[in-house]
């Protein structure tokens, strides 16, 4: 099964960006852990990162007769970007969001956290769990699978 990861902006700068909500781990390694228990699930997965809304939908696009199942931190583009939105409806795969830190949680302070685009056209969430919300993710993926 070929699971396709993505990771929207900012997350480059994991370990180092805001360690207090996103921790001191690297996306290299939330990369590793991800490939780790993929190679224990049986599953096979190409992570990217980008920055740019056009560009993840871009990678979404070319990889869609690869991927099974699509793993994503949408970042940012979660609260309003619907045109990845419906570029993950498109493709019609399971889908999974993830991230790091508790959205609802964050949405007290930042009431615009409360919202996810890809709430209807995502299979599941995982969050709050920081780097190990990427595996739980998987896990819940790959049974959905």
């Amino acid at each position: 099964m070929n699971i396709l990861v993505l990771h929207g902006p900012n997350l480059n700068l994991l370990g180092e960006r805001e360690p207090e909500i996103y921790g001191r781990t690297t996306l290299r390694e939330v990369d590793v852990m991800i490939r780790l228990e993929a190679r224990r699930l049986g599953a096979t997965v190409r992570c990217f990162q980008n920055n740019g809304e056009g560009e993840l939908i871009d990678l979404l696009h070319a990889r869609r007769k690869w991927l099974d199942g699509l793993l994503i931190n949408p970042g940012a583009y979660t609260h309003y970007s619907w045109a990845l939105r419906d570029a993950v409806a498109a493709v019609a795969k399971p889908c999974v969001e993830v991230h790091l830190s508790d959205l609802k949680a964050r949405a007290k302070d930042e009431p615009f956290r409360a919202v996810s685009v890809l709430d209807g056209v995502r299979a599941g969430l995982a969050g709050g769990l920081g780097p190990r919300s990427y595996v739980e993710g998987l896990k819940l993926l790959v049974s959905l699978l």
